[in-house]
């Protein structure tokens, strides 16, 4: 059976508006994210990998990148590493040697970085020991996790550079979801390769409600976003969602994404790592 002219002309102008199209589309992104994570373990971290994984291709097909997500950190390499501008760790490091030495020179050669609350997590002892020297002491620079606040709960946070691309659009104070907050070995205000973001404001105070004493903060100073200005990367305290424990139901109690200003801090900061530079320059 022979096709029509018509039909045949229908068929072709379909393909060629198909083809500009994806054309369209492809020089219209403007780069990609590959996202790493575990998704094992804590429910709250879990959560939290669900919800970033449907929040941001929505980010991605509202400002124009791509978003990819694994849970293979094999992938954790040069050749694969090379077709996305933007590396997110979700919830977790990784731990083979090649991979990490893969990472950091991704790193070294200008490539961007997100990372959320557990990731920068080391203890020794524990599960995730402080075995990474470069990456917890130079790249985050904040060395071993030491304590943290509990029941998961809201936060004041303090804006502390205005000028940085990723904070230049909030106010000076704002209140995140739930979080459980973490407090570190090293003060990064006497490191000169940090810029500290945001930081717990002190009308948080007090901060958790326990049942441990020592998990309600009730003064000090916590930075929970910076950079490192000899990188291109950026790490969030936040990404633990408040879980129904106490029930054993594992239902979801909060959102990360549900604070309007902790979103477009995310998104401010995913944009700089996808487009611009090391400072905004």
């Amino acid at each position: 059976m022979h096709l029509s002219t018509k039909i045949k002309t229908a068929i072709f102008t379909a393909c060629l508006l198909f083809c500009v199209i994806v054309t369209y589309a492809q020089s219209n992104t403007k780069f990609k994210v590959i996202a790493f994570y575990t998704a094992k373990n804590d429910q709250a971290h879990i959560s939290f990998v669900h919800e970033a994984n449907k929040e941001f291709p929505e980010l991605a097909a509202e400002y124009h990148f791509t978003y990819d997500s694994t849970s293979n950190w094999s992938n954790l390499n040069a050749e694969f590493l090379s077709h996305y501008q933007v590396v997110i760790f979700l919830d977790t490091r990784p731990e083979d040697p090649t991979q990490r030495a893969a990472f950091q020179q991704y790193m070294e050669n200008g490539g961007g970085w997100m990372g959320f609350h557990f990731s920068a997590f080391a203890l020794t002892p524990s599960d995730v020991p402080a075995n990474w020297n470069w990456y917890h002491n130079t790249f985050l620079g904040s060395g071993q996790y030491v304590s943290n606040t509990w029941r998961p709960t809201s936060a004041i946070l303090r804006v502390e550079d205005h000028k940085h691309p990723a904070t230049k659009h909030l106010p000076e104070t704002f209140k995140s979801a739930p979080n459980e907050w973490y407090r570190w070995e090293y003060d990064l205000r006497k490191n000169p390769d940090i810029k500290i973001l945001c930081s717990i404001d002190s009308t948080s105070f007090p901060l958790g409600t326990g049942p441990k004493q020592s998990e309600i903060w009730h003064s000090g100073y916590y930075p929970v976003v910076w950079t490192n200005e000899n990188f291109k990367m950026i790490y969030f305290n936040m990404g633990h969602n408040d879980i129904d424990y106490e029930h054993h139901t594992n239902k979801n109690l909060s959102h990360t994404f549900d604070s309007p200003m902790e979103k477009k801090l995310i998104i401010d900061a995913l944009l700089w790592l996808g487009t611009g530079k090391k400072t905004d320059e």
